[in-house]
């Protein structure tokens, strides 16, 4: 058997981050068992689907390097072979017409809150003849569901679930105007596209009960049911907008590795020992159903903080600039940069990047660590850079000029240069190293100074040494 997996998201909004993990297990699941992966855009619903957001969806699997076989399957579009579907299983006596009205559900739905019991369809219609129909209301069509016995899934995740038959309703099939329900359409998509396993969030659980008797009604195989925990925030409520974002392009925006949410995810309700760290192709080879726990998985910031920090630093200096250069459309303008870094710009900064990804965990940070780089003259002090200046002014006097004497600029010959005036002046290294690395970057901590000189080039030093030093002679 080859295994086929799928991701059907909705389109009525981002790729939530708990539907980038369902497509990440899915990805996985399908790579381990050399199987294929789908993308179904479920867009029945359409005044929520929304072009916009099936392009997030679709750039936010991109972005996480989760790809798929085949071409993108609207649902939406498959909607005659859907009502053929329910036809044929009301030309075979398993299913029916339903004439109930508007106000006879209402009337259902309010006597079974009035007795305290759920909301179910009383099955009026399932037996009687279509002839004893009221003009002018335009039927449903409804799945004959069994009464009696159990509905059973063998889930993957979930283990043996059961539901009494009596407590499950007729479901329609197909709405009065012709249009097919979800719960049709995706047993009829899934079996169409051959899905061998349905994995997915276990807000679907109930979901899978009715899609097993439709299955069941069409004597189709039902597919392998994995239904996995949902994510929550880190109080052990639903993650929800105030736990924070949502949107896997949020996570993007914040300068998240694609890499590192991806080891992040599966790791949210998956374990494999004690291993945090996996390369891609150790997901795959370790990836099983079996090891998906049953308990809500805790969204934790400061972990995939940790984690984006270790993949940085794991990165090339080159790839690092360049995933940096792929925010500057969202970001570049607050800090007074354009679209794409200049040439120079884009050297100084692969070599800085050694020192800069030492500390900083987001590419915003790293971008942020970089100031110095790329901040235009006169730099401005954030408020400790002007403390340590104003406290060491002192003790930078002359610094330029010697500075002005070195021919071969380098990290090695201006530390000598600095180390010798610190103690020709009688004075700590750091004591002359806070001051100057405030003048030049305008922050109390950056990478090593040395190498933020060596970086900066002798002119640029030198320039913004007079700027703040403003009795320093011209070199």
């Amino acid at each position: 058997m080859t295994v086929v997996t799928r991701f059907a998201p909705s389109p009525t909004g981002f790729l939530h981050i708990g539907g980038a993990r369902t497509a990440l297990f899915n990805w996985l699941y399908a790579k381990r068992h050399g199987g294929t992966m789908l993308l179904r855009i479920e867009d029945t619903d359409r005044e929520r689907s929304t072009e916009p957001a099936i392009q997030a969806i679709i750039d936010g699997l991109n972005w996480l390097g989760l790809d798929w076989d085949g071409d993108v399957v609207y649902q939406f579009s498959r909607a005659a072979r859907h009502k053929e579907v329910a036809e044929s299983l009301l030309a075979k006596g398993r299913a029916y017409y339903c004439y109930a009205t508007q106000q006879e559900l209402e009337e259902m739905r309010e006597t079974a809150r009035r007795e305290g019991r759920p909301s179910r369809y009383d099955g009026r219609w399932r037996d009687r003849d279509p002839s004893e129909a009221p003009a002018g209301v335009k039927p449903v069509i409804r799945l004959k569901a069994p009464q009696k016995g159990e509905t059973v899934v063998e889930d993957s995740v979930q283990g043996r679930i059961v539901w009494q038959n009596k407590d499950l309703d007729d479901l329609v099939l197909l709405r009065s105007d012709g249009t097919p329900t979800y719960m049709l359409a995706v047993v009829v998509d899934d079996h169409d596209m051959n899905v061998t396993h349905v994995i997915r969030g276990d807000d679907h659980l109930t979901n899978a009960a009715r899609q097993t008797q439709i299955y069941q009604a069409l004597d189709w195989a039902v597919p392998n049911m994995s239904h996995v925990p949902l994510i929550h925030g880190p109080d052990g409520a639903k993650l929800s907008k105030r736990h924070g974002a949502l949107g896997v392009e949020a996570y993007r925006s914040m300068g998240y590795l694609p890499a590192a949410l991806r080891n992040y995810l599966v790791r949210l309700g998956w374990s494999h020992g004690d291993q945090e760290m996996f390369t891609t192709q150790e997901m795959i080879d370790a990836f099983d159903l079996g090891s998906i726990g049953r308990s809500p998985a805790r969204f934790d910031f400061a972990k995939l903080e940790n984690l984006n920090g270790h993949y940085m630093r794991q990165s090339s200096d080159e790839a690092l600039v360049a995933a940096i250069e792929g925010l500057l459309p969202e970001i570049g303008a607050e800090r007074g940069l354009g679209e794409k870094f200049a040439p120079v710009l884009r050297e100084k900064l692969i070599a800085a990047m050694p020192g800069l990804k030492e500390r900083a965990k987001t590419l915003i940070e790293l971008l942020d660590s970089a100031y110095y780089l790329y901040a235009q003259r006169p730099l401005h002090l954030d408020e400790k850079a002007a403390g340590l200046l104003a406290d060491g002014r002192g003790k930078l006097q002359g610094i330029v000029e010697k500075l002005a004497g070195v021919s071969d600029w380098s990290a090695q010959s201006v530390e000598a240069i600095v180390r010798e005036h610190a103690e020709a002046i009688g004075a700590k290294l750091g004591q002359v190293a806070q001051p100057l690395r405030a003048a030049l970057t305008g922050r109390a901590t950056s990478p090593g100074l040395f190498d933020v000189m060596a970086v900066l080039g002798r002119d640029e030093t030198l320039e913004r040494l007079k700027d703040k030093l403003t009795d320093a002679p011209a070199a």
